[in-house]
Parts: structure tokens; sequence; C-alpha cells
């Protein structure tokens, strides 16, 4: 399945290189929402709210009106897990929260399992250098996915693993990085990061793989994403 995906920075749609550089901005919101309607999942994130430089909360809702979101950026308590899902939100995508300074919080996971169910929440695997990346993708950690989809595994309805060193690169998705990761969890498996090709979604899908795309959409590089010159 492929997932695009709405990156919200600044009261507008936008793709990063790295998560750093701003390579896109789009503020024709409808135009987007028409082209994604047909998918059965988008993927939405609020970029400010997840480094902590503001929030677009009000676009948040909007989407997620709108189409069948996921939605993550800046989600860190029970609480904004109850928010998100109440503007409309499918599941809710948690990452930073599952950390206690530098070690994964396991009683963290559970409580919001408990509390939201597990069939709306996501953990995210930001993945730079082989370790999680946290907080935006500005802190590192030590941990490995792995070592997170093993522990948290019970309490979520997928992991979202992104390969942050490609992401909006267009360089191709690194498909050795996630067999491991399916083999060790039953649940949904979602790759981001670099993917530019509907090859490549092809065999992540072969693999029980599905597929978060961004700059190749919004570049209208995939078929069925052409930019109009009209």
């Amino acid at each position: 399945m492929l997932i695009p995906s709405i990156d919200l920075m600044g009261g507008k749609i936008v793709q990063l290189v790295q998560g750093k550089k701003k390579a896109l901005e789009f503020d024709d919101f409808d135009v987007w929402v028409n082209r994604f309607a047909k998918y059965p999942l988008v993927q939405l994130i609020d970029l400010d709210a997840a480094i902590g430089t503001g929030d677009n909360i009000e676009l948040v809702r909007e989407f997620a009106r709108k189409l069948p979101c996921q939605v993550g950026g800046g989600i860190r308590s029970v609480e904004a897990a109850q928010t998100a899902l109440a503007t409309g939100a499918k599941r809710v995508i948690l990452g930073s929260a599952l950390f206690d300074e530098d070690k994964l919080n396991a009683g963290f996971a559970e409580k919001l399992a408990r509390t939201v169910g597990p069939s709306r929440i996501v953990f995210a695997l930001d993945a730079i250098g082989g370790r999680v990346a946290i907080h935006g993708w500005r802190k590192v950690t030590g941990v490995t996915p792995l070592e997170m989809v093993r522990m948290l595994d019970p309490w979520c309805d997928a992991f979202l693993y992104t390969h942050v060193d490609n992401e909006g690169l267009l360089q191709g998705f690194p498909q050795e990085v996630i067999r491991p990761l399916r083999e060790s969890t039953a649940r949904q498996l979602i790759a981001a990061g670099g993917i530019r090709a509907q090859r490549e979604i092809d065999e992540l899908h072969a693999m029980g793989v599905d597929a978060v795309v961004g700059m190749a959409i919004y570049k209208g590089i995939l078929p069925g994403f052409l930019i109009s010159s009209e």
C-alpha cells in the first residue's frame, strides 16, 4: 500500500531534506486533498510541533476531517494522543514520548495502549546511522529500531520506520534495513525515506511492508501524481 505524506510547517505543506532543509512548499491544500482522497490512509505530520517551534493544529484538524489520516508530530502524552484522535485522526504516531532520556519507556507505551487502544497507535522508528532519533530528529539515542520493535510490539497496531539518512533525497530506500524488522513483528510495518519509484513500493509490498511517499509525489515523479501544467 502506498501512503501519501503531508508534512506541515509554518501553515504550509512542505518537503524537507533529512528533516532540515526545506525543498518544497505548497499552500494549495484542496489540490492535495483531492489527489489523496482515493487512498485508504494518509500520513499527516506537524513538523513544527515535532521540533517544538509551534504547531499547525487548525490545519491538522482540517486535513483529518477530509482525509483518513494517521497523525504525528509533538504527540508526547496520553492526553495529546487523545486530543489528536478527537480531531478525527484514525491513528496517532508517537516516537519521542516512548523514551525517558536515552532509554525506552515501555511503561508509557503500555499506559497509552490501555487508554486509547493499541489499534489506534503507531510507533515511529526514525533511524539515523542505525539508531533511533527523537525530538524531530534532533537527538539520536542509543536504541536500535530492532530493539524498539521487540520491546514495544504488544502495545501498537503498526511500526513506522523512517530511514532519515535518505529522507527527501530521492536516492531510493535501502530494502535490507527493513527485513529484520519485518521478521520481528506481525504488526503492520511501514517504510519511509527516499522512496522514488513504483518498483520500490512493489518490492516492499512483496515483503509485507507498506510505503510512505512524500518527495516523489510532490515532484511528480511517481505515475499518478504528475503535476499538471495547466
